[in-house]
């Protein structure tokens, strides 16, 4: 079994660290610049009410979605010290989920009804709201983690299509 499998099922079991929907609200402005991470771009650097962080990289021009709306998305996914823990280029084809349903992490599920189809950002998740206290163990070896529990996690992504 892949990664991406072993991610898709726990992404399946996210359902359980939800605490409560939240409905999608506008982003914040935090700052402009480096100081912020927002790297050499000068995009602003723009926060959800619940704490995800992301930089528009490219905005898209097709539909936002909304809850229960279908949508593939093309990502690659690292841990704070950089390392890569998982990407849609290896299994060759965007992660494809329903947006508002605990498909995914509550981060994609706050974040994504704010970008339009076509969008590619770089988004930093809290821990609370990627795999918060449990991580997502090796599947060749409990003992070990692919993410670690408590990790903020870092994705580039694009928001390639919405039905």
């Amino acid at each position: 079994m892949g990664w991406r499998a072993v991610l898709a099922m726990a992404l399946g079991g996210a359902g359980a660290l939800r605490a409560q929907e939240t409905p999608a609200a506008k982003p914040v402005l935090v700052s402009r610049g480096a100081a912020t991470g927002a790297d050499s771009t000068h995009a602003p650097l723009l926060t959800t009410p619940g704490g995800v962080r992301y930089l528009v990289r490219e905005t898209g021009t097709g539909p936002k979605p909304v809850a229960g709306s279908r949508v593939a998305v093309r990502y690659a996914g690292f841990l704070p010290n950089g390392r890569s823990f998982d990407a849609t280029a290896a299994s060759g084809g965007p992660l494809r989920f329903r947006v508002g349903r605990g498909e995914v992490i509550r981060g994609w599920d706050e974040l994504l009804p704010l970008l339009s189809a076509g969008t590619r950002v770089r988004t930093w998740i809290p821990a609370a709201l990627a795999y918060g206290a449990k991580g997502v163990t090796d599947p060749e070896d409990d003992r070990r983690f692919v993410i670690p529990p408590d990790t903020d996690l870092i994705f580039e992504l694009q928001l390639v299509s919405v039905r």
